[in-house]
This record gives C-alpha cells, sequence and structure tokens, in this order.
C-alpha cells in the first residue's frame, strides 16, 4: 500500500536525496523548496507525511505546519534542524511535530522515524475506528467542520442539547440533519434511551398515523392485535421527525397535542397514554410559508420552532471537503477491504470546485463509487462521474443557474425522465419513489401512454 511524503526543504542537494530514498522504500514522494510551494501542494493533495526543515526562505517551518494543520489536522510532521538548539524543538514539538532530526541526515535514521510515526497514526485511527464501532460515533468529533462555517451551530447545539427544547433543522437536501439530531440526543441526559428517526415522506399517509400513535384491537380491518406506535416506544428518549413539512395536515392536528399536552391517543382508542418524548424535526421546505399559503398549522410551526439551526449547504463550506474525503475514503476503503488512501490533485481541485446540488449525501455517493471501482491506491479523474467534471450539460446549465433544490428536482425530472426508470429516477434524486410521485403531481407531469414517460402538461 502506498504512502504519501511531502519533503519540504530549501537546499536542492538534500531535498533531491530524500527523495530518491523515500522513492525507493514506495513511498509516493512529492516536494517543495519552500513553505509557500508546500502550502499551494496542500490545497489540493492530502499527504500522510510531511518532513520538512524548520529554517526556511520567506514563511518558515513552524508557521507552514500551523497553517497546514488548519485543513489536514491528521498530517504527521517531523522536522529537520541543522541547529543542536532545544528551543528549536521543543517549539515545533509544540505546535504538533511527531519528532526532530538533526543535519546532517542519516538515511537509516530518518526511515526508521516516519515508519514508527505511520505506525503510530494507523493505531490512533485503529481506535478512533474502534470507538465508533461501539456506539460513540454520535458525539461532536463526528461532525467534520465545525471550526468552518458549522462553528455557530455547533456551539448553539452544545447550549440546547441537554435541554426539553425542541429543535428544528433546517436546510437543504443531505446537509447533514440527521447527524446533528443524533448529535443532540448522544449528547443530552436522554443518550442511554431510544432515538427513533422517522421520515415522514417516506411512509405513506395511510400508515403514518398507525405507526406513529398504534392502534388497539379491532380499530380497522387487520387489526387483530394492539400495536404500540412509535410515540410510545420512544418515550423516555428523542423522536427525529425528518421532512415535517410533507406530514399531511389530518396527522398534523393529532401531532400537535403529544407537542403540547405529551400525550398520544392509540388508533380506536378512547384513553390517552402519558408520554416523556423531546422532539428535533428537519425541514428542507420554507416552512413559514407553507404556514402563510396554508399546507403547515402555524400553532404547530411555534411548538417545533423553539430552537432552529440552519444547516449550510457544502458549496458555501468547501474548506471542509477535504477532511470529508479522506473520511469517506476510510470508510469505504474500510468496507470494501481496499487500500485507497489519497486523492489526486486534478480529481481534488474537480471535487473542490463543483457545486454538490446534493451536498454531503452526493459527495458521500461519490466517494462511495469511486473506492469502489478503483484498483489503485490512490482516486483520479478517471473514477469521478463525467457530471463533475462538466461533461453533462443540465448539471453545467444547473450550476449557472443557481437553481434550488426543488427547481433542481424539477429540472432534473424534466430532463433525465425518459432516461431512466422509475425507481432509479428517484435513486438519483435521493427521494423515495411517492416523494416522485407527488412532486410530479404538484408540478403537473403527466404520463404518455406513447412512450410510457412522463412529460410537462401544458
Amino acid at each position: 500500500m502506498s504512502k504519501s511524503i511531502l519533503i519540504v526543504e530549501d537546499e536542492q542537494t538534500l531535498r533531491e536525496s530524500l527523495q530518491r530514498l523515500f522513492s525507493k522504500e514506495g513511498y509516493r514522494v512529492d516536494t517543495a523548496d519552500s513553505a509557500e510551494k508546500a502550502l499551494s501542494l496542500t490545497v489540493d493533495a492530502m499527504y500522510d507525511i510531511i518532513v520538512s526543515d524548520i529554517i526556511l526562505p520567506g514563511i518558515d517551518g513552524i508557521e507552514m505546519m500551523t497553517r497546514i494543520r488548519e485543513n489536514q489536522p491528521e498530517v504527521v510532521f517531523i522536522v529537520i534542524t541543522a541547529y543542536a538548539s532545544i528551543d528549536t524543538s521543543v517549539k515545533a514539538l509544540r505546535v504538533g511535530a511527531y519528532d526532530y532530526i538533526m543535519k546532517p541526515i542519516i538515511h537509516e535514521e530518518i526511515l526508521q522515524i516516519v515508519a514508527n510515526a505511520l505506525k503510530q497514526r494507523r493505531l490512533e485511527r485503529e481506535n478512533v475506528l474502534l470507538k465508533r464501532q461501539i456506539g460513540e460515533e454520535y458525539d461532536f468529533s463526528s461532525i467534520i467542520g465545525e471550526k468552518t462555517s458549522l462553528q455557530s451551530i455547533v456551539a448553539e447545539v452544545r447550549k440546547v442539547a441537554d435541554t426539553r427544547s425542541n429543535v428544528l433543522l433546517l436546510g437543504e437536501t443531505g446537509t447533514g440533519k440527521e447527524l446533528f439530531a443524533r448529535v443532540i440526543h448522544k449528547s443530552s441526559s436522554r443518550r442511554d434511551m431510544p432515538f427513533v428517526p422517522i421520515n415522514c415522506s417516506a411512509i405513506p399517509e395511510t400508515l403514518l398515523e398507525s405507526e406513529l400513535f398504534g392502534y388497539v384491537r379491532g380499530a380497522f380491518t387487520g387489526a387483530v392485535a394492539a400495536k404500540s406506535g412509535l410515540l410510545e416506544d420512544v418515550s423516555g428518549g428523542t423522536m427525529f421527525l425528518d421532512e415535517i413539512g410533507d406530514m399531511p395536515p389530518s396527522l398534523q392536528a393529532k401531532l400537535l397535542r403529544v407537542f403540547e399536552d405529551q400525550q398520544i391517543r392509540p388508533l380506536g382508542s378512547t384513553k390517552f397514554r402519558r408520554v416523556d418524548i423531546r422532539f428535533i424535526t428537519a425541514t428542507n421546505q420554507n416552512l413559514r410559508g407553507a404556514v402563510e399559503s396554508g399546507r403547515f398549522r402555524e400553532d404547530l410551526y411555534y411548538r417545533i420552532n423553539v430552537i432552529s439551526l440552519n444547516m449550510p449547504p457544502l458549496r458555501e463550506r468547501r474548506e471542509d471537503i477535504p477532511e470529508l474525503i479522506q473520511h469517506y475514503l476510510e470508510r469505504y476503503s474500510r468496507e470494501f477491504g481496499k487500500g485507497v488512501r489519497t486523492v489526486s490533485p486534478e480529481a481534488m481541485s474537480v471535487l473542490r470546485s463543483y457545486r454538490w446540488p446534493g451536498n454531503i449525501r452526493e459527495l458521500q455517493n461519490v466517494l462511495e463509487r469511486a473506492v469502489l471501482i478503483c484498483d489503485e491506491d490512490g482516486i483520479d479523474l478517471r473514477h469521478l462521474p463525467d457530471s463533475l467534471q462538466g461533461k453533462e450539460s443540465f448539471l453545467d446549465d444547473s450550476a449557472k443557474k443557481e437553481l434550488s433544490i426543488e427547481e433542481y428536482i424539477r429540472s432534473f425530472i424534466a430532463t433525465f425522465q425518459s432516461r431512466y426508470g422509475e425507481q432509479e429516477l428517484a435513486d438519483k434524486l435521493g427521494i423515495t419513489r411517492k416523494t416522485l410521485w407527488e412532486k410530479r403531481k404538484k408540478w403537473g407531469f403527466k404520463r404518455s401512454t406513447a412512450s410510457n414517460t412522463e412529460v410537462p402538461s401544458k
């Protein structure tokens, strides 16, 4: 498995010597003769190890390390110094260097230091993965990018996590609303009680009420035995109602009582049952507009909107993309038993510049596909979909027009419905077939008997 290393050294002879040494040992090696060049390389490329001189022209090695760590916090630094100065080495260690080595460089010594550093890094990663596997994945460390545009949201979540207040998460599809809901639950005193997510648009209206409230025997045809609902099962814990804007009006009225009185009444029953539920809701719709148009109850809106948090789309937090990519590379390499560890500068440039209408969920799908089809240790342009590289006019046009998510979905359906089947079209949009049918009905798409596809009505 290839390992990547960046050598930052202004002495050409030493730089080229180290490049030859590590190349022979199977490392993928890049070099830079200044901190400025190194900073430029680390914008689009990720490295396992950076070996750098402390004394460099312009920006010194200490400042360079500090800047690089802001974007690549896991990279391991080994510093080179020509001076037997305790102060210099201690300063380097304080800003995060793994070790330091004195000039003149002994090849066997630097190879051993680098090998030890990589071993420690691997053990640290395995420890993190182990923690995630035993159920600690939904703490604040699972939120990637909290030091950027998510900082204020994370700070707000820390304040409200261990309260009874209902939280409304707003944002486009795929921005990580369920992750935040799970983090809120895991950070509260309810952490040992159930967390139950429900997608209000994925369950047919006829089933959603019985799923939530349960029913007694004989409540309807086929109810041969009583069944508790999810609202009763989750009592003491947290209920996450995703896409609450799609909840039918008739059910909104029943849900309002649960928010107000913490009581439920199963279908067919005359008795209420008390529950203790903390609600977190989410939507990609403009609920305020839905209230004004009469599609969503105003009293319910105020109940769920005690604390509202807006999830930023991925295009507004591009600085987080490299770290997200590394996260999914490790995840899918582990799942598929592969050694994909790096992304070429060209591929990284495409991934960073793409608009990501599907946000983190779309990035996740792209990385899963890339790792699956990649037979080497690094992802290149050929492993990315053509649509990311500007080879599909629809996506180019969508980006230029800066369509909203709803406009994007409508345009996508109109453009590709004759190319894809019903389920495939829904899958590509990341929605259910029921939601696809509802959106077609909303926008007036009609089925053509000649082509068995749907076209917009005139």
